[in-house]
């Protein structure tokens, strides 16, 4: 996190070296002063290239020579270029920085003219243009920004290593770089939260600067410096309290009385609170004349060896949220180290998740275990160019008190130096952003009582002795949390359901929580439903997930940028699928790569926290990397037609498989001829549970590829890959996702204007819908179907979609149109020599004659259709047979006949786990058992299927509900069958059924009585 000081800007360094250079800082009259730093024509070799300053007026120097910079707009842009550290800003970014909420009519112009105008003027390849935007990328050491930064780190150094005279003359050199207001005169939201910015860290350096004057007793001097600082900024606490201190020791004792009781005063007017609790301190102490606010002993300039108590850790935020668990557990490493070894913790996951972020809380929870002090670095694993550990050691060494002369040349030698210094003592070092474990492993302490914090994104597994602790996204409660702390209580309780929406958006990512709360919290004029809107858009949401130096996206570009070419491509192909997860065989299918080299792959990027393992030989991307994954392939993959090679790829893998567990279960049909061809040649299942296991593990995928296929070539193998999944609807697994799914590709094929794609994806909507007992509407989609597969002349559709017409003729009491449509589903399925197909409807042709009536006939005609199927060896249609051979049996009054049948269905449903067909055919079996004047068992089996749920959906519901109140009426309990009827009638009411009626006449002689 970088929540305090200036945005960081790429500056030219060595490994283990003091600041660099600048290059000359800048002239009284505003141009390049050559040699101001001592040296010459400057400490970088690049004098008479390109200069940049934005630590005043923004300008640019070619050598000693200004560059016009164009109008106050045009400066804007360049300042935003230059504030980006080289990363592309968007066209749409750049508007928003320049102009805010209410761009001109013409900004995007207006910018690229800015950028033409602006390319004229600097070296060639300084600005360009790429991905919709630009960037600015000048040379090392070339903005006055970077420089400054430069110093301030080389001062933290040397006041770390004791030298303050060095560190208070370096700090002096930053702020002098300062030429007035940062990026004066430049207009934009965006320069006005830098020039805060630039100036909250300009009062901190200058703080900094005077603190250590006060340390080498310059506090004489310091008074009038501090006078004015306190004039100019009367509500800053800090340089009060340095004036405080300065008068005191220079004798001023009342002076600096004065001073607490005035800003006690300007607190409580301004702002109605009191001095903190430092200042209130400072004003006991001095009221007591406390010795220790003596004046310190001057110290010495370069000391040799001294023992220092290193404070390193940045500061942890103010608004830590959630992660107890996480908080405790790490806790509880670091208290390990009272032991007799080292305690190591290494901290992974995903760009964004928040490890730095709570390893610097758990590390100041854990300071008072560590009295000898805190070390800490960014070791830049993500960078271009990551830390090497010599350097980080030099810097380790000089932290501890070791002078530069005693710092050895190697690796080696620095790393044993480093260990026995920190032998006996109590020292916890952060090391945050490592690349591996290599880069960890010389900066560990190893000795009692010392303790290693690591962050990364790669899962160290090879750190012997490591900790390891995988970081999540944030739970939904503690994301909201966040995101209140952020926007403030009162614009969440007013919006709370869109504040979930904005959280969930964000993936519960923190980082991404924090971009968005607070692009929020800076826009008063937004409400939290147009936050949420905006990220809804999921083309647009990584753009709209970034404020000021902060991107969800650039986190991500550091991980991506370290991808080895073929991590690479599996990460930008494997975020094109639409699925919550995705199988190893199926990710092996869409690389077109052997199933072990895919494995390898998937793995690594595991390590790297850009994938998930969701379970073993399942992975997953989290949300928002999905979406960046993705840009990256419509970016990088060359050529773009292999995106949709990969898809291909993966819908050819599921509708080959899906067509191979389809035969499985139903040898002998022959729909699977029918489908469109593949390149792919499937799984192949040992046995029928293993094909199923695959079906209802990959359903969720399945049919995402489907809806993310039904556009443009892939039209018809799409729908043919929803007919050959039926098995997911009618199992009651999938059913409204298959349903919703059925009706993308309904609307996809009539808007491609083809007509045999449309007949089956509408026989699959058809499908669903009498799965889910919405006769009417089965009915129209069943009509169009089958005049659409007539039109294509497709006759596997036509002889399905008059199946089902006959099965809604049924339900509408229409029993002779039924017999028709069977029939002539039946010659269709003939024709084509599909057995089982031809059985299946043979058993509904038995319920339309059974319907008429005719008994005898429905009796012979289902045990004709098992011979039939008898033949194909076991099969799930078996199941259908037995069914429709129950029903006859129970209507010619031989009900322990139809018990036997039913439980044969039973069981063979119950192996195929067809859960909706188990559930139905319970019903049946109630209906034997009031048949046989058994209403105890009859009610049993009722709610068995109550409970199991049938196909038919709240209609079959109603005729349950119908025979459980026979069933309990007959058993005396006349109150729990009143209940149930009513519950039938309004579901038949709901359906416009005419079993109504039926159900009215048994509750008018209940409610007479």
């Amino acid at each position: 996190m970088d929540d305090g000081g200036p945005p960081r800007v790429p500056a030219q360094r060595r490994p283990d070296a003091g600041a660099a250079a600048y290059g000359g800082g800048t002239a009284a009259d505003g141009s390049p002063a050559e040699g101001r730093d001592g040296g010459g024509t400057g400490g970088t070799g690049h004098a008479p290239g390109l200069r940049f300053g934005v630590l005043g007026p923004v300008r640019a120097w070619r050598g000693g020579e200004p560059l016009p910079t164009g109008s106050p707009q045009q400066r804007a842009l360049l300042a935003a270029l230059l504030l980006r550290e080289g990363r592309t800003a968007t066209a749409a970014e750049l508007i928003d920085a320049l102009w805010g909420e209410e761009p001109p009519s013409q900004a995007l112009a207006a910018v690229r003219t800015y950028a033409s105008r602006l390319r004229k003027v600097l070296d060639a390849g300084v600005l360009v243009s790429e991905s919709g935007g630009y960037a600015l990328r000048p040379p090392g050491g070339a903005l006055d920004l970077a420089h400054a930064q430069d110093l301030a780190a080389g001062a933290e150094k040397a006041r770390g290593a004791g030298d303050l005279c060095r560190a208070r003359e370096t700090l002096g050199r930053a702020l002098a770089l300062w030429d007035g207001e940062p990026l004066a005169g430049v207009p934009g939201p965006y320069a006005e939260a830098q020039r805060v910015r630039l100036e909250e860290w300009r009062l901190q350096l200058l703080e900094t600067r005077l603190d250590m004057d006060l340390e080498q007793g310059c506090h004489a001097e310091a008074v009038s410096e501090l006078t004015a600082l306190t004039a100019a900024q009367p509500l800053r606490e800090r340089p009060r309290e340095l004036l405080m201190l300065a008068l005191y020791r220079s004798g001023r004792q009342a002076e600096a009385l004065a001073v607490y009781a005035d800003t006690r005063r300007l607190l409580r007017e301004e702002l109605g609170v009191d001095p903190r609790a430092g200042l209130r301190d400072l004003q006991e102490r001095i009221l007591r004349a406390d010795p220790a606010l003596a004046e310190p002993a001057a110290p010495a300039a370069s000391p040799a060896m001294a023992t220092v108590r290193p404070a390193q850790l940045p500061a942890t935020v103010p608004d830590f949220t959630g992660r107890t668990g996480f908080v405790d557990e790490l806790s509880e490493v670091l208290r390990q180290a009272e032991g007799r070894v080292m305690a190591l913790s290494a901290v992974a996951g995903i760009g964004g998740v928040g490890k730095t972020t709570l390893a610097v809380h758990v590390a100041h929870r854990a300071r008072a275990a560590f009295p000898d002090g805190q070390l800490y670095v960014d070791l830049q694993g993500t960078g271009p160019r990551c830390a090497e550990p010599e350097a980080v050691l030099g810097a380790f060494l000089r932290a501890l008190g070791t002078a530069d002369a005693a710092i050895p040349d190697t690796l080696q030698e620095r790393a044993a130096l480093y260990r026995s210094l920190l032998d006996g003592r109590r020292v916890l070092v952060l090391l945050d952003n490592a690349r591996d474990a290599a880069q960890v492993r010389p900066l560990l302490p190893g000795t009692e009582g010392c303790a290693a914090l690591v962050t990364s994104r790669i899962r160290m597994v090879d750190l012997a002795g490591a900790h390891l602790v995988d970081l999540d996204v944030m739970s939904p409660d503690e994301a909201l949390a966040l995101f209140t702390k952020i926007v403030g209580a009162e614009r969440v309780r007013a919006e709370r359901e869109a504040a979930l929406d904005v959280v969930a958006a964000c993936g519960f990512l923190p980082l991404a929580i924090r971009i968005a709360a607070s692009r929020l919290a800076a826009r008063r004029t937004w409400t939290v439903s147009v936050l949420a809107a905006k990220l809804a858009d999921e083309r647009r949401r990584l753009d709209e997930l970034q404020a000021g130096d902060l991107a969800v996206a650039a986190t991500f570009e550091l991980g991506y940028g370290q991808l080895e070419p073929a991590q690479a491509r599996a990460f930008r192909l494997l975020g094109l699928a639409d699925g919550p997860d995705i199988s190893l065989a199926a990710a092996a299918a869409m690389l077109n790569l052997p199933a072990g080299e895919t494995e390898d792959l998937l793995e690594s990027l595991v390590d790297t926290s850009l994938l998930e393992s969701a379970a073993p030989g399942r992975y997953r991307f989290h949300d928002l990397v999905r979406l960046y994954a993705r840009a990256c392939a419509e970016r990088d993959e060359q050529p773009p037609a292999e995106r949709e090679a990969a898809l291909s790829r993966l819908l050819d893998f599921y509708l080959a498989t899906a067509a191979r567990v389809y035969a499985i279960e139903r040898p002998g049909d022959r729909l699977v001829d029918h489908l469109e061809p593949t390149d792919h040649q499937g799984l192949r299942f040992e046995s029928g549970a293993a094909a199923l296991d695959w079906l209802y593990a990959e359903g969720e995928c399945l049919l995402a590829c489907v809806r993310q296929s039904v556009a443009g070539a892939r039209l018809r193998r799409a729908v043919d890959l929803l007919w050959a999944a039926k098995d997911l609807t009618e199992s009651g697994a999938n059913a409204r996702q298959y349903e919703a799914t059925a009706v993308a590709a309904c609307e996809a094929a009539r808007g491609a204007g083809d007509v045999r794609a449309e007949g089956r994806a509408r026989t699959t909507l058809t499908n669903a819908l009498l799965v889910a007992g919405r006769i009417q509407q089965a009915a129209e989609e069943a009509r169009v179907a089958m005049e659409r597969a007539e039109r294509a002349d497709d006759l596997a559709a036509v002889s399905w979609a008059a199946n089902d017409r006959g099965l809604i003729a049924l339900h509408q009491h229409r029993y002779q149109d039924g017999e028709l449509l069977f029939e002539r589903a039946i010659r269709g399925y003939s024709e084509a020599g599909n057995r089982a197909g031809e059985a299946t409807t043979l058993f509904n042709l038995s319920r339309a004659h059974l319907s008429m009536g005719d008994i005898t006939k429905a009796v012979e005609i289902a045990q004709y259709g098992l011979a039939l199927l008898a033949e194909l060896g076991r099969t799930m249609r078996l199941a259908n047979g037995h069914y429709a051979l129950g029903m006859a049996l129970t209507k010619a009054g031989r009900p322990a006949d139809a018990l036997g049948q039913f439980g044969d269905a039973l069981t063979v449903f119950v192996h195929h786990r067809q859960r909706l067909w188990e559930g139905t055919t319970h019903f049946r079996i109630a209906e034997a058992h009031i048949a046989a004047r058994r209403p105890a068992q009859a009610a049993q089996h009722a709610e068995q299927s109550l409970a199991i749920g049938c196909i038919g959906g709240d209609r079959m519901r109603g005729h349950v509900l119908t025979l459980l109140g026979r069933a309990l009426a007959a058993l005396g309990q006349l109150d729990r069958a009143q209940v149930c009827w009513r519950e039938a009638l309004r579901l038949f009411e709901e359906n416009g059924a005419v079993e109504a009626a039926e159900v009215r006449a048994l509750l008018t002689p209940a409610a007479a009585a």
